[in-house]
């Protein structure tokens, strides 16, 4: 284990370029405009092309980065392949791997289309970029990892079953992976948000919820707090209140906490 430790992201202490997945908006362009006015160089990866294109172009005119687009599907067996194959070509010094499906709606609604392809990308994507980013990173002695999870992921909550399910995993993940690889230098970290004004969010157009609610925070001050803070534990909550929050559920039974969560996610969606 490492005797010391020194916490935020710099390129000295983690390497020269990020791969960020799921960048063409919300947190993953927070987190890619983030780093690119610290230097770094990047990798931005998404499904579509355009808004990615137009990404990369804003931030080298402004930061003067290196800036590499890769428009796939990566929660296919052949996304994966093509990001693991530039995790072996060249040495990325920070994954952020955000690209995540959460569709809203009760579990029972849900095909066989959409259970598999939310496992897929939200879980087996996260799974096999960190095996390949922390094998590459080991022997070079340094590298970060952020997998964005949420505070849905700290217990179960009606009509978002699954992608709770699915951000658990990565919280787990990340606080197993946190012990593991620390000492080969590489620091590990699960963004936990609440409420993120992003896109995704803004469209399923939330109602307010009676009633304590975690803060909805900026993409870019969940991007910022995350990269100032890693290294200093497994799981990052952005936000004071938010951590508060969720320091005060722990504290109830897990039955009041699944019901009020429940509670307040139906009457902030349902219609």
């Amino acid at each position: 284990m490492r005797t010391s430790r020194r916490t935020g992201w710099s390129s000295e202490r983690h390497g020269p370029t990020a791969l960020v997945v799921g960048a063409s908006h919300g947190i993953g362009a927070a987190f890619a405009s983030e780093l690119a006015s610290a230097g770094s160089g990047l990798v931005l990866v998404a499904r579509h092309a355009d808004p990615l294109t137009e990404l990369a172009d804003t931030l080298r005119e402004h930061h003067g980065v290196d800036i590499r687009t890769i428009s796939v599907d990566a929660g296919t067996a052949a996304g994966r392949d093509a990001l693991t194959a530039v995790i072996a070509e060249q040495e990325i010094g920070l994954l952020v791997c955000n690209a995540a499906l959460s569709p809203i709606a009760p579990f029972v609604d849900l095909d066989d289309r959409k259970l598999d392809a939310m496992i897929d990308l939200n879980c087996r994507l996260a799974a096999h970029l960190a095996r390949s980013a922390a094998s590459a990173m080991a022997p070079r002695g340094r590298g970060g990892i952020v997998l964005l999870s949420s505070m849905t992921g700290d217990f179960g909550t009606a009509m978002v079953a699954h992608y709770a399910a699915t951000k658990a995993y990565l919280r787990v993940l990340a606080e197993g992976l946190w012990a593991e690889l620390d000492e080969y230098g590489i620091d590990v970290a699960a963004c936990s948000p609440g409420p993120v004004a992003t896109p995704t969010f803004l469209s399923e157009r939330p109602r307010r919820s009676r009633g304590l609610m975690p803060a909805t925070l900026s993409a870019q001050a969940v991007a910022h707090e995350t990269l100032r803070r890693l290294g200093e534990r497994p799981v990052i909550i952005p936000g004071r209140r938010n951590r508060i929050m969720a320091g005060a559920a722990g504290l109830l039974p897990i039955a009041t906490r699944v019901r009020l969560a429940s509670t307040r996610t139906r009457q902030m969606y349902e219609q």
